[in-house]
């Protein structure tokens, strides 16, 4: 829907709630709240006293001693990056802006009806650290509603994509073709002022005026990719009175599926941020600190997310389990897991879904999508087995001395439930992060703009100066 939108976004009303809070509509006084951009308007100035004092006092401590290991270890560990959406605690899990999951599901917004944050809240509290009105997210879900429509030469450019192009690749093209409209490359042809770097920013990341979204188009492109590849169906019009996870749902042909829809309100808000030095989030962030509109940079995100090492994952845990499934059966003894497992270990394959770089426990993340299983499909055969493998696999890594976190990560468990609600196309599965993943690193690239942060140019040194820097010490 490309014609009037706007005029319908704001006359449209669309009923959010908190927790377990009444459905409510709009009022006038709705209006006297502040809107996302205008709220972090207020906040940059503060923000930026307290970057500047942080530097002042501290500017010239060091974190520790950087080891040689540590390069040629790809920089695990390497404390690197300022990343203000979330910080990943290796005994906790992650935290966005200082919230835990359980926290996030107890206090953002939610759908009438629902029991899941919605995305909308999730992206607000990751750019201002705040929790948002249900006013609030209801204002961001219509905006975001009304700008969903992609130019039609991207249409086209889809369209002419053959099937057998894999869809992260169509998804990279399209984003990076949506920076034919990008407010940010505009303003910056124009000579604005460094200090109003976040202004276009924001705009091309979340389109509260009328230039291109980031966020708000990745519904439409994703929808019309699965369409294209996997069903040959005719794209159905954004709803503006429904939220962008619903929204979502409808693209992809599962709208009136509600648990679905909930599942992806939970999908998105947990995979949205995880730090930024993952592949995706720190290439978002390298590409944008050469002041790359949000579009280029977030196409490189896209680019890393869709290696095997990062964005793959839950297609090869899934494909375990089912390997699993089809040779031992189904309600299969846990002798019979057990020894499966022993037989991947022993072939010299690790157990995938399990372990992380950085956690020391049961991903949080995993145990939200556990909490939502037993509760909407708890006899679900693969949930099911899941469950056992859950039960069985920490304390065989243990035994067999192979992982320090023997414990189910984010993708131990993701791809079971897409797959229960009929989402089984497994190479779709990466569009889905990367769709969430922009709410994060679109985050970080607005209060980057907006703090100043400059061009990264780590140092880099050769095998032979590190050798010859090091062999008399």
């Amino acid at each position: 829907m490309v014609v009037s939108l706007r005029s319908i976004a704001l006359a449209s009303r669309s009923p959010f709630v908190r927790g377990g809070l009444t459905s409510l509509r709009f009022s006038s006084t709705a209006s006297k709240l502040p809107t996302l951009k205008e709220r972090l308007a207020e906040l940059i100035p503060t923000e930026t006293e307290k970057v500047k004092q942080i530097r002042a006092e501290h500017g010239k401590k060091a974190f520790g001693p950087v080891l040689v290991d540590q390069l040629y270890g790809g920089m695990r560990g390497l404390p690197a990056l300022i990343w203000d959406g979330s910080v990943l605690d290796a005994e906790e899990g992650i935290r966005f802006r200082g919230k835990s999951i359980p926290e996030c599901q107890e206090l953002l917004p939610k759908a009438p009806g629902g029991l899941e944050p919605l995305p909308e809240a999730l992206f607000w509290l990751l750019v201002t650290g705040e929790i948002p009105t249900p006013e609030q997210v209801a204002g961001l879900s219509r905006d975001w509603a009304a700008r969903a429509a992609i130019p039609e030469f991207v249409e086209e450019i889809l369209d002419r994509c053959p099937p057998t192009l894999h869809p992260m690749s169509q998804f990279s093209l399209a984003v990076t073709a949506l920076n034919h409209d990008s407010a940010f490359a505009k303003a910056y042809q124009d000579g604005v002022s460094k200090k109003e770097y976040w202004g276009p920013t924001f705009e091309d990341s979340m389109d509260l005026r009328v230039f291109s979204s980031s966020i708000a188009k990745l519904p439409n492109i994703a929808g019309r990719i699965y369409r294209n590849v996997f069903s040959n169906g005719k794209l159905p019009a954004i709803d503006l009175n429904k939220d962008y996870s619903h929204n979502l749902a409808t693209l992809l042909g599962f709208g009136d599926n509600e648990a679905f829809v909930e599942l992806l309100r939970l999908y998105i808000t947990i995979h949205s941020d995880h730090e930024g030095g993952n592949v995706s989030a720190h290439t978002g962030k390298l590409v944008g600190s050469a002041l790359s509109d949000p579009f280029l940079s977030f196409g490189a995100s896209l680019n890393g997310l869709a290696g095997p090492l990062h964005g793959l994952a839950n297609q090869e845990v899934l494909i375990w389990l089912r390997k699993m499934q089809s040779k031992i059966g189904e309600n299969a003894s846990d002798e019979a897991v057990r020894e499966y497992v022993w037989s991947t270990l022993k072939g010299g394959q690790v157990v995938p879904g399990y372990g992380h770089a950085v956690l020391r426990k049961t991903d949080p993340r995993y145990t939200a999508q556990r909490e939502f299983a037993l509760k909407h499909l708890p006899a679900d055969p693969l949930f099911k087995l899941v469950g056992q493998v859950y039960d069985i696999v920490p304390n065989i890594l243990l035994e067999a001395g192979k992982a320090k976190n023997p414990w189910p990560n984010v993708d131990a468990h993701s791809g079971v439930l897409l797959t229960h609600y009929g989402l089984t196309q497994m190479q779709f599965y990466t569009v889905l992060f990367g769709v969430s993943r922009a709410f994060g690193v679109t985050a970080q690239l607005i209060w980057d703009r907006a703090l100043g942060a400059p061009l990264e140019r780590p140092k880099s040194y050769s095998s032979d100066a590190i050798h010859k820097m090091f062999k008399d010490k």
